[in-house]
């Protein structure tokens, strides 16, 4: 019994390439990493951290005064939100806005959460 060289070659490509599959599976990340701070609970977490600081202010904060204060803020944990600067304080900022719509600034976010407590 002879085995043809393009069965031969057909067989060695479809090891071949199962092989691949599986090492390509292999590097993939399978669960979140511990220092991951773009998961959704992650992103609750430093809007809490956001909202709490403004209640803390008197509302009247500009962005740089606002992200100088989440980042010296004592529930901030900075290995874990490494990443964490302006520009994600304005997408965090954004995302509350767009749930709350009737929040449009700082000041908004202090009064709505004012009338909360």
């Amino acid at each position: 019994m002879e085995i043809e060289t393009s069965t031969l070659m057909m067989m060695f490509f479809i090891i071949l390439f199962i092989i691949s599959i599986w090492k390509i599976y292999a590097f993939l990340p399978n669960e979140a990493l511990a220092d991951d701070d773009t998961t959704k609970e992650s992103q609750d977490e430093l809007i809490k951290i956001i909202i709490k600081v403004i209640q803390e202010s008197d509302g009247n904060l500009d962005l740089n005064q606002l992200f100088n204060l989440v980042t010296d803020n004592q529930d901030f944990d900075s290995e874990h939100y490494w990443r964490f600067n302006h520009n994600r304080l304005k997408q965090l900022l954004n995302q509350y806005y767009i749930k709350n719509p009737q929040c449009s600034s700082i000041k908004d976010i202090y009064k709505t959460n004012q009338h909360r407590e």
